[in-house]
């Protein structure tokens, strides 16, 4: 059974930062697009960052660029998404999904596979 994990979720100060990581259990991230979203209480999920190993494309929400940045490391075959800067309304519970494709595929696209969600909390 495919499965994702998140983890390094918290509560945090705003202005501060936390990393998030994804890691696949049964599968290697190559050939697959990894993205991060989130859904804060009452609001609809969006979508935060998107990486697509085959060619490193990137997509990140106007609502985080230059605060946040998603990368991959090959060993420990996790996805990250570093958080910067971190403001009260970015206070959500935070998923990652993959999707297996050669091309970059953008949060509005459909992911095969979904994690159960880290809670990032950041306090004014």
């Amino acid at each position: 059974e495919v499965q994702l994990v998140e983890s390094g979720g918290g509560l945090v100060q705003a202005g501060g930062s936390l990393r998030l990581s994804c890691a696949a259990s049964t599968f290697n991230f190559d050939d697959y697009t990894i993205g991060w979203f989130r859904q804060a209480p009452g609001k609809e999920r969006e979508g935060v960052s998107c990486f697509s190993s085959s060619d490193g494309s990137l997509y990140y929400a106007d609502s985080v660029k230059g605060r946040f940045t998603i990368s991959r490391d090959n060993a420990k075959n996790t996805v990250s998404l570093q958080m910067n800067s971190l403001k009260p309304e970015d206070t959500a519970v935070y998923y990652c999904a993959a999707r297996h494709t050669l091309t970059l595929v953008g949060p509005d696209d459909e992911y095969d596979y979904w994690g159960q969600g880290t809670q990032v909390t950041v306090s004014s």
